[in-house]
């Protein structure tokens, strides 16, 4: 028999090293996205949490700048995410 459990998640830790519950994310109408929501969206995600096609239809974003968040953390750490330092990490 093949049979798929589903693990629920009930935290992951947090871009500070700190557990992130569900109650711990940013609200759904987060309309100014600092550093610290964006990153804790993708540890959410990445952790299993929330799924990526959920924290799209939660924060209303695209899979492709969800994408690019987690790519700005992978390549230039929390940094990376500063919309103000985006064009020099870009070049």
């Amino acid at each position: 028999m093949s049979e798929q459990h589903h693990i629920k998640i009930n935290y992951v830790i947090g871009p500070d090293g700190t557990p992130l519950t569900i109650a711990d994310l940013p609200p759904p109408n987060t309309k100014r996205w600092v550093i610290r929501r964006k990153a804790e969206v993708v540890a959410a995600v990445r952790g299993g949490l929330i799924s990526l096609d959920d924290a799209c239809r939660r924060y209303t974003l695209t899979v492709e700048e969800f994408l690019s968040w987690q790519r700005s953390i992978e390549r230039h750490g929390l940094a990376g995410l500063r919309a103000t330092r985006v064009q020099q990490y870009r070049q």
